[in-house]
C-alpha cells in the first residue's frame, strides 16, 4: 500500500475531482472494456510487475548484504587482543571492508529505487485515470455535450503534471547515479574498522552518542553471549533499539553512574557502566578505540547531569578545558584567579580553624609551595609506608595479598563512633605541607586533571569506616581491610567547594629513614563529602575528650543514638576545626 500524504496534496485533490467524473461515466463504461484494457489496466500491470518487482529484488539483495556484513563483524569482534595473528586479522579486516562496501552499494541502490518509486507511484495513479477519461470522451458522440471546455483544460493540466513528475524522476535518477559513481571512487580504507587506532581524533565534549555496540549477556553460570545492537543516549538514559523495533527501550539510567574500561573475555574496546550504588552494570564492546573512548567520555559527561544545563555543549567544553588547564603549572595567585574555573570559593577563605578571617588577610599559597612539580600520582590503593611497617613486624607472617585481616582491628567493636560511607578511590600523591586545606584542593585538581588527560576511568570502590580510632577502607566483596589510617595521623580533611561528592584528607606517615611523609588521598563519595568530614572531626573530638570523662559524657549526650547503640550524624552540627566548608553539615550518613 502506497499511502498519499504530505507532499502529494495536488495529486490527492486531482483524484477527488476524478472521482466525480467517474460517477458520470460509469453508465457508459461497458462498451469501453477493450479500450480501458489498453489505457488503464496495462499501466497498472506494468507498475506492479516491473517497478514493484525491482524494489522487492533490491530489498532482498540488501538483506543478503546486511547478513554478510553481520557475519564479518562477528568475526572481527571475536579477534583476540592478546594473541593477535596479523595474517588472520588482515584477512578479516579485508572481509569486513568488502562486506561494508557491498552493503553500502546495495543499500544505496535500494534507496534509489525507493526514491524513484515515489515518482512512479504518482504516474501509476494518474495514467490509468487519464486513459480512462480520454477513452470515455473519444468513444461517446455525446462527449462534447457531456464535457465542457473546462474539462479539456483540466485534463491537459493533469497531463502536464504527469510530465513534470517524469522530469523530476529523471533528475533524481541522475543525481543518484552520480552518488553511486562517487561511492565507487572511494578507497576501501574508508570502510576499514579502527583505521586510526594509533592516534584517533576523539571528541571528549559529547553529551549524546549513538551507534552499534556489542552487549554482553549471561546465558548461564559461566557462559555468555554477545549481541550487536543499536544504542543511543536520550537525556540521562541509555536506550537500545533492536532490529525491527519501532522505538528504543531503556537499558540504563546514566545519572550519577560511573564508567570505566575493562578487560572482558579477551575482547578489545570493552567498557562497563556501574550504578550509583556501586553495583556492576552492563558491559559493552565498541568496534574501535575512537568509539570506545567517545562512549566513555559521553557517558561520563551525562552522569554529571550536564545535559540539564542551559547550554550543555558549552559546559562540557569548559569542563574539559579546565581539566587540561589544571595540569598547567600555576606560578602566582593572580594567574590562578584568571583561570576560567577557579578552585576557590569565597566561603572557603572566610572559615579557618573556627575563626572569622578577613578575606583581605587570607594568603593562598602557590601550587609549588603545596605540591612539588612533577609529583607522581597513585591511582590504586597502595601504601608504601604501611608495607614498610608490615615488613618490619618481626616474625609475624605477612599477608601476600596486601590485605589486612579483620581481627587486626579489635577496637572496632568498642568504638564510640562507627560511620560507613561508600567511596571510590581517585588517587593519592605526596605533598609538602599540611598547614592548610588548600593542599587538598590542589591535589584534587591535579588528580582529576591527570585522569582526564590520560583517560583513566577505572576507580576502586570501597567502604570507608570512620571510627573514633581510625579510618578503614574495606573491600565491599570480601569485607577485608584494604588500608587503615590512624585518626591521629590524619592532619587535614576537606570536601570540595563545588563538587560536593569529592573529599580528601592528609595523612602523616612515618618513613624508614626516621622522618615523616605527607600524602593526600582523594575520594569520590556517593553522599556529600561534608558528612565524611564531620564524621572525621567528631572522631578526633572524641579522641581529645576521652582524657576527660565529663567532657566525653557531655559530647556523647549531644549526639542521638541509633537502635543498635551507635551515634548518628545530624544536620546543623557545629563546624569542624580543619577549615573545610561547613554548610549542609551532617545528614544521617549511610551505614
Amino acid at each position: 500500500n502506497f499511502a498519499l500524504g504530505k507532499g502529494d496534496e495536488e495529486v490527492i485533490s486531482t483524484l477527488h475531482y476524478f472521482s466525480k467524473v467517474v460517477d458520470e461515466l460509469n453508465v457508459l463504461h461497458t462498451e469501453l472494456a477493450k479500450q480501458l484494457a489498453d489505457t488503464m489496466v496495462l499501466p497498472i500491470i506494468r507498475f506492479r510487475e516491473k517497478d514493484l518487482t525491482e524494489v522487492s529484488t533490491l530489498k532482498d539483495l540488501f538483506g543478503l548484504a546486511s547478513s554478510e556484513h553481520d557475519l564479518s563483524m562477528a568475526k572481527y569482534s571475536r579477534l583476540p587482543k592478546k594473541k593477535e595473528n596479523e595474517k588472520v586479522k588482515t584477512e578479516i579486516v579485508k572481509e569486513v571492508a568488502a562486506a561494508r562496501r557491498k552493503q553500502h552499494l546495495s543499500s544505496l541502490q535500494y534507496y534509489c529505487a525507493l526514491n524513484a518509486l515515489q515518482y512512479r507511484k504518482r504516474v501509476a495513479m494518474m495514467q490509468p485515470m487519464l486513459g480512462f477519461a480520454h477513452g470515455q470522451i473519444n468513444f461517446f458522440k455525446k462527449g462534447a455535450e457531456m464535457f465542457s471546455q473546462s474539462m479539456d483544460s483540466f485534463l491537459s493540466s493533469v497531463a502536464d503534471m504527469v510530465q513534470s513528475i517524469q522530469v523530476e524522476l529523471e533528475a533524481e535518477a541522475e543525481e543518484m547515479r552520480a552518488s553511486q559513481q562517487e561511492l565507487l571512487s572511494l578507497e576501501e580504507a574508508v570502510y576499514t574498522p579502527d583505521l586510526d587506532a594509533a592516534a584517533p581524533q576523539i571528541n571528549r565534549n559529547l553529551i549524546q552518542k549513538a551507534g552499534y555496540l556489542n552487549l554482553r549477556n549471561k546465558t548461564g553460570l559461566v557462559t555468555t553471549t554477545w549481541e550487536r545492537l543499536y544504542f543511543f543516549t536520550q537525556g540521562g538514559n541509555l536506550m537500545c533499539q533492536p532490529r525491527g523495533a519501532v522505538a528504543g527501550g531503556l537499558i540504563q539510567d546514566l545519572d550519577n553512574c560511573s564508567v570505566m574500561a575493562v578487560d572482558c573475555e579477551d575482547r578489545r574496546y570493552c567498557f562497563q557502566i556501574t550504578t550509583p550504588n556501586g553495583r556492576a552494570g552492563i558491559i559493552l564492546q565498541a568496534e574501535s578505540r575512537k568509539e570506545n573512548e567517545e562512549w566513555i567520555c559521553a557517558i561520563n559527561n551525562i552522569s554529571r547531569q550536564i545535559y540539564l544545563t542551559d547550554n550543555p555543549e558549552a559546559v562540557a567544553i569548559k569542563l574539559n578545558q579546565t581539566a587540561l588547564q589544571a595540569v598547567t603549572p600555576i606560578t602566582s595567585f593572580a594567574k590562578k584567579q584568571e583561570s576560567p574555573c577557579p578552585s576557590q570559593n569565597m566561603k572557603s577563605s572566610e572559615v579557618e580553624n573556627d575563626k572569622i578571617v578577613p578575606k583581605a588577610a587570607v594568603i593562598i599559597p602557590e601550587a609549588e609551595q603545596l605540591i612539588a612539580p612533577g609529583t607522581p600520582i597513585q591511582f590504586d590503593i597502595v601504601l608504601p609506608a604501611t608495607e614498610f611497617l608490615d615488613q618490619n613486624r618481626g616474625s609475624r607472617r605477612i599477608n601476600p595479598f596486601g590485605e589486612t585481616e579483620d581481627e587486626t582491628f579489635p577496637e572496632t567493636e568498642d568504638s564510640l563512633l562507627q560511620q560507613m560511607f561508600i567511596v571510590r578511590f581517585l588517587g593519592s600523591m605526596a605533598v609538602k605541607t599540611d598547614n592548610t586545606t588548600e593542599v587538598i584542593y590542589e591535589a584534587m585538581r591535579q588528580v582529576l586533571a591527570a585522569r582526564a588527560i590520560h583517560n583513566i576511568f577505572r576507580m576502586t570502590e570501597s567502604h570507608l569506616m570512620v571510627t573514633s580510632q581510625a579510618l578503614r577502607l574495606i573491600d565491599p566483596q570480601t569485607q577485608v581491610t584494604r588500608a587503615n589510617f590512624e585518626l591521629t595521623s590524619v592532619t587535614q580533611f576537606a570536601a570540595h567547594q563545588e563538587n560536593k561528592r569529592l573529599v580528601g584528607f592528609v595523612v602523616r606517615m612515618p618513613e624508614s629513614t626516621g622522618g615523616e611523609s605527607l600524602s593526600t588521598y582523594v575520594f569520590e563519595s556517593n553522599s556529600e563529602g561534608e558528612k565524611i568530614c564531620y564524621a572525621i572531626n567528631l572522631g578526633k573530638e572524641i579522641i581529645e575528650v576521652q582524657k576527660d570523662p565529663e567532657a566525653l559524657a557531655q559530647l556523647m549526650l549531644s549526639i542521638p543514638l541509633t537502635n543498635d547503640g551507635k551515634y548518628v550524624l545530624l544536620n546543623d552540627q557545629p563546624d569542624d576545626n580543619d577549615g573545610s566548608p561547613s554548610e549542609n553539615r551532617g545528614a544521617e550518613s549511610e551505614a
